[in-house]
């Protein structure tokens, strides 16, 4: 009788890349590109500056501290504008979606304003609020709250009925009901809703530091396009870039955390 072989998926077969390999890749070959490009002229310093210029000026700006100062006034800024977008938008979607009387109060006149550019508004903004902090922050704090709105609004909607029921069947009140069906239901439309309003923060800072800023990373490139610093302002894009990456990051690490209990596909 022949022996019996073990049958291994065909994914298993392959020559396994490990993954963080295949994720930098990409970059890397990006990079080297521009590096060639550089180097034979095709790329001047006046239209793009050199990786290895954009290296050297990164590092000076760190020594001499004006980097970790931007980064750290632009840090603030986004997590008040953020937490005051969370809060307000939240909170509206819980209105909303919990009671209909709260959607009918509340969901048209969201959904009305969230039509309007949030970057127009800016002029209204220094009228209201002047030259300082608080149109910054109200900048951030409008273009964070309506992702988080209409994830959080359609999580609440979109939980299945039948658990409503099963629920009610087991004596739940209205508060258990939501606190125990509705609200884990609604988390992970609050998760993507977090994750894109954080990338709506980062573009709403790039305005907001357009607003007579004396301090910031918008700043930073504001004095580089006036004397013609095509290094320094990649430095500060590159800084918004690998910012918006690490709070990305953080909230898909926490939604792992969170979201245990539900399995999903994550490819092949």
């Amino acid at each position: 009788m022949p022996a019996l072989e073990p049958i291994v998926p065909a994914s298993t077969r392959r020559t396994r890349v490990p993954r963080w390999l295949r994720r930098t890749s990409g970059p890397v070959l990006l990079l080297l590109l521009w590096q060639l490009l550089s180097s034979t002229g095709v790329l001047t310093s006046d239209v793009l500056a050199s990786p290895g210029r954009i290296a050297q000026v990164a590092r000076d700006l760190v020594v001499d501290g004006s980097l970790p100062n931007a980064m750290g006034v632009s840090l603030q800024r986004v997590a008040v504008g953020l937490l005051f977008g969370a809060a307000i938008g939240t909170g509206l979607a819980l209105v909303s979606g919990l009671f209909r009387a709260g959607e009918d109060l509340v969901d048209a006149s969201v959904q009305m304003l969230r039509t309007v550019p949030f970057v127009g508004l800016i002029p209204l903004f220094i009228i209201w609020f002047g030259i300082g902090e608080a149109p910054k922050i109200a900048i951030i704090t409008l273009g964070v709250s309506f992702p988080l709105y209409l994830n959080v609004y359609a999580g609440i909607r979109g939980v299945d009925s039948q658990l409503i029921e099963a629920g009610e069947s087991l004596g739940l009140s209205r508060w258990g009901l939501v606190r125990h069906v509705v609200l884990p239901g609604a988390l992970p439309g609050a998760m993507t809703g977090l994750r894109y309003s954080l990338g709506i923060a980062w573009l709403a800072l790039v305005f907001a530091e357009q607003i007579n800023a004396d301090a910031g990373i918008g700043f930073l490139m504001v004095q580089a396009r006036d004397f013609l610093r095509t290094d320094v302002i990649v430095v500060c894009l590159i800084v918004y870039a690998f910012l918006g990456l690490l709070a990305d990051f953080v909230v898909r690490s926490l939604e792992r955390l969170l979201l245990q209990w539900r399995p999903t596909f994550t490819g092949r």
